[in-house]
């Protein structure tokens, strides 16, 4: 499992940073007064990244790969949850409490992973 969760944090990194690069210019410069307006777009485009790395590198070899849509379903289901959260991140902290844009980025590269990671190991790809 160590492995796993080292693989998962790299990966995670890669998606962070893709994440980062599509929220933070749309949350300054596209939606200045609705940070969480940005959030769809920027996850959209890291978590079909995230597929990719996750199920070929983070979890491979763990589990079981189902091909029928079923895992992909419950893999869309967990990152829809991961989306609430950085939703609700961006809402409370940007949009409500009028912190910078960049302040949601902290608990989404720490809360929204750990919770995203025991989803994906224990229900997607176990």
């Amino acid at each position: 499992m160590l492995g796993q969760l080292i693989r998962f944090g790299i990966a995670g990194g890669i998606s962070t940073l893709i994440y980062s690069a599509v929220y933070l210019p749309l949350a300054y410069w596209v939606f200045p007064d609705l940070a969480v307006a940005a959030v769809p777009f920027a996850f959209a485009v890291a978590v079909t990244a995230g597929f990719f790395l996750h199920s070929l590198w983070s979890f491979k070899g763990h589990g079981t790969r189902d091909n029928s849509g079923k895992q992909h379903a419950k893999f869309v289901v967990v990152q829809g949850a991961g989306l609430v959260l950085n939703a609700a991140f961006t809402w409370i902290m940007a949009d409500y409490l009028h912190w910078p844009d960049w302040t949601p980025l902290l608990p989404i590269v720490t809360v929204t992973p750990l919770v995203t990671f025991s989803l994906n190991r224990q229900w997607v790809f176990g």
